[in-house]
């Protein structure tokens, strides 16, 4: 069976783990740094993030991309 464009599966999905360093590349907070939690258990394209702010929020994972560790 072949993969359409419209799959669930993305590669984006297992290049995140729990701890990592991310920033928002794109949307309303872009910029905003944070720390990757997890992936919402009901639409796996929506990650929590803990903000600088020690405040969690939902983002979509295409907005999101790894953070450099000074």
């Amino acid at each position: 069976m072949l993969q359409t464009a419209g799959s669930p599966k993305t590669t984006k999905l297992t290049t995140f783990q729990k701890g990592d360093e991310v920033s928002l590349a794109k949307g309303t907070y872009q910029g905003t740094i944070g720390t990757f939690l997890n992936f919402k258990n009901d639409d796996p394209n929506w990650a929590d993030i803990l903000e600088q702010n020690s405040q969690v929020r939902c983002h979509p994972i295409e907005w999101l991309q790894h953070s450099p560790r000074d």
